[in-house]
């Protein structure tokens, strides 16, 4: 596991839009404010914006594709809970994984990750663009990332839902987040819509 360096925790949490959520199952998540909106390219090469997705619960991942520890983890786990949330996957829920690389991960090599996870791209999008766009939508998000020497990618690992209205509900922070209360909170979040 990757040792953060103290100045970027700190930096992240001072960052980062709100914290994790501890509402009980029976509490209706709280909601934060508007989910920042972005346009960025897909891993098939077309523009995707949170826009498009309104109507459907979104979880918002930050990842990128060369990551040998923290991220695959994530995306592992988020192909699980899609998995365990059926036919609401695709029609009502969407995953968006945005990198956190963009230099590197193009289209390409972002659509060869989401196989190497058999990410189901009919309800999961990866997304890349300009570095200066990418990086400002991370930090909206309560992201922060920065280079090493060695070329890696630090950077904090928030996930969020965003409800069909597209206001930001919730931010898991890390990937050992209990997968269960993430696939109900989810589905929660489909519900609350009804």
């Amino acid at each position: 596991m990757r040792k953060w360096p103290a100045q970027v925790l700190l930096l992240a949490l001072l960052a980062a839009p709100a914290p994790a959520h501890d509402a009980s199952h029976a509490q209706r998540l709280p909601t934060i404010g508007a989910a920042p909106d972005f346009t960025l390219t897909s891993q098939d090469g077309v523009p995707v914006s949170l826009r498009d997705l309104r109507g459907k619960v979104v979880a918002v991942a930050f990842i990128f594709a060369s990551c040998t520890d923290i991220c695959p983890m994530l995306t592992d786990n988020m192909a699980r809970v899609k998995d365990k949330l059926g036919s609401a996957f695709g029609p009502q829920i969407s995953f968006v994984s945005i990198t956190v690389d963009p230099e590197r991960d193009t289209p390409q090599v972002l659509k060869q990750y989401a196989q190497i996870f058999a990410a189901d791209v009919k309800g999961w999008v990866f997304l890349t663009g300009d570095p200066a766009v990418v990086h400002d939508v991370g930090r909206r998000y309560g992201v922060i990332a920065r280079k090493t020497a060695s070329g890696d990618v630090d950077h904090t690992l928030l996930t969020s839902l965003v409800d069909r209205s597209g206001s930001l509900r919730v931010q898991y922070i890390g990937a050992g987040f209990d997968l269960e209360e993430f696939r109900s909170d989810l589905l929660s979040l489909v519900d609350e819509a009804r």
